[in-house]
């Protein structure tokens, strides 16, 4: 008897789990691929969006959805707290869509994921020297956005945290009694940061307080 249910258990598990999975689905409009995407971030099933715009690219690389679609998929990761998925997002419409008319707030956005970005201030000194360079870019490329100020104020408090660090490494060697190296490093926060009486350790959750 026991045997008998095992059995049937097992059948069940199968069989079921065979005909609960998705069937492969192609070579539909782009429409379909849009509105699929929408449906499975509304029940935060974000890995299938994300497999819908592969689809929506792959089969219609010219059409008007893809930007917003970019834009959305951009937005979603980055309330989700996944900014290397949204900068990925927002690098690609930045190079399909170099003209659009919102190139600056979606390069803003970029510059924003960057920002959100840092978990550790002091072990991300590469993702922290990109969001200035991009910041600076922005401020070139678009000096009359709305974005601008904000941009701005990024890229100050960033020089500002780059200071800090650079006045961490100084007091290390301090402490250490080197003070040629000492005074290297002190040097080189005042080039990101001249007042170096204002530079004072940052507390998280700094970076997001002009966001919120």
């Amino acid at each position: 008897m026991k045997k008998y249910l095992f059995f049937t258990l097992f059948v069940f598990i199968v069989f079921n789990g065979c005909s609960s999975k998705e069937q492969e689905v192609y070579n539909k409009p782009a429409i379909f691929w849009y509105n699929k995407m929408l449906k499975d971030i509304s029940t935060y099933q974000l890995d299938k969006a994300d497999d819908d715009i592969t689809s929506l690219m792959a089969e219609h690389k010219k059409s008007k959805l893809i930007p917003s679609a970019l834009l959305i998929m951009a937005k979603v990761h980055m309330d989700d707290e996944e900014y290397e998925m949204a900068e990925f997002y927002l690098d690609d419409y930045i190079q399909k869509y170099q003209n659009d008319k919102l190139i600056d707030y979606v390069s803003f956005l970029k510059i924003k994921a960057k920002y959100l970005g840092f978990k550790y201030r002091f072990r991300e000194q590469k993702l922290l020297d990109e969001a200035i360079n991009e910041s600076e870019k922005f401020i070139k490329n678009f000096p009359n956005s709305e974005f601008l100020y904000l941009v701005k104020t990024i890229k100050s408090r960033l020089l500002m945290t780059k200071a800090n660090f650079d006045l961490e490494i100084a007091s290390l060697y301090k402490r250490k009694n080197k003070p040629k190296a000492a005074l290297y490093y002190t040097e080189k926060a005042k080039k990101s940061w001249d007042d170096l009486k204002v530079v004072k350790e940052a507390k998280s959750p700094w970076y997001r307080a002009i966001f919120e």
